[in-house]
């Protein structure tokens, strides 16, 4: 029974040995770092949180755009049938072609165009 009661206070006093006032002194630096992970940790945590939000956020309305982009575009397709262009231009009076329309050029203008080219390709040879 000795043996026992001798280590049990070997180890007390061990015990007593590490707890004293120059040994937690010296164990300040190594709480603080652990401290500082702490709430490094902590800090991650919530900001993993309101990132996860954010893109919640987003991606709903990311989804209510699309939603409104095809409502617009069905309405402009619609919109931009021939039929329903005849019924949108009706009350000003507007009527349909029925013959090909025409392209007016000024002459003067054409011969001088026309005159330019020859010129440059009379250059190039």
């Amino acid at each position: 029974m000795e043996p026992i009661v001798k280590n049990i206070n070997g180890l007390r006093f061990r015990w007593k040995r590490m707890l004293n006032y120059q040994s937690i002194v010296r164990q300040i630096p190594f709480f603080l770092f652990l401290a500082l992970l702490a709430v490094m940790y902590i800090y991650n945590g919530h900001n993993a949180d309101k990132l996860n939000r954010d893109i919640i956020k987003t991606t709903k309305e990311l989804e209510e755009l699309q939603y409104e982009y095809k409502t617009v575009k069905g309405e402009v397709l619609f919109r931009s049938k021939q039929s329903e262009l005849v019924k949108a231009v009706e009350p000003l009076e507007l009527k349909e072609l029925t013959e090909s329309p025409v392209v007016l050029t000024d002459s003067g203008k054409l011969n001088n165009i026309t005159s330019k080219i020859k010129r440059k390709k009379s250059q190039w040879k």
